[in-house]
């Protein structure tokens, strides 16, 4: 844990808390037993997808090697199946560590993002439609292959 006071600290009622929790749903694009990728809904280009890890921790240092290593792994699927569905190579991939740095979930999480980082929207700016959302999590979870 880092010895910086000014460092947030884990809060169990975090949105993406409660998405672990089962107490609100999710747009799921993929699950294993310590990550869990779904669709943003304040996306900044189509199929912007968040993955996190299943363990408090609120940025990368909080962060169980384990945990770490399975939030890439899962990273490396569901960028996989963003390049099939949407055809392209390029990926943003984009993961903010405290609120001086942009981070408005105090729960660890990486953004994929298939975009060009000059053709990407405001962050957390604009809610997305949720059947949309809910298509392109079906698209993508259809191309990852069981773990």
């Amino acid at each position: 844990m880092s010895q910086n006071n000014q460092k947030s600290t884990y809060d169990d009622n975090n949105i993406f808390a409660k998405m672990l929790n089962g107490d609100i749903p999710c747009h799921k694009v993929y699950e294993d037993d310590r990550t869990l990728a779904f669709m943003d809904i304040m996306p900044q280009a189509e199929g912007h997808v968040l993955v996190i890890p299943k363990q408090k921790a609120v940025d990368l240092s909080d962060l169980e090697p384990e945990y770490a290593s399975a939030v890439l792994m899962t990273s490396k699927k569901v960028m996989q199946a963003q390049r099939e569905v949407f055809e392209r190579e390029g990926i943003i991939q984009m993961q903010l560590n405290g609120s001086q740095a942009g981070q408005t979930v105090f729960h660890y999480h990486v953004h994929l993002i298939p975009s060009s980082i000059h053709e990407l929207g405001r962050h957390a700016a604009t809610q997305a439609d949720h059947e949309k959302l809910a298509e392109i999590a079906k698209q993508l979870a259809a191309v990852i292959p069981a773990s």
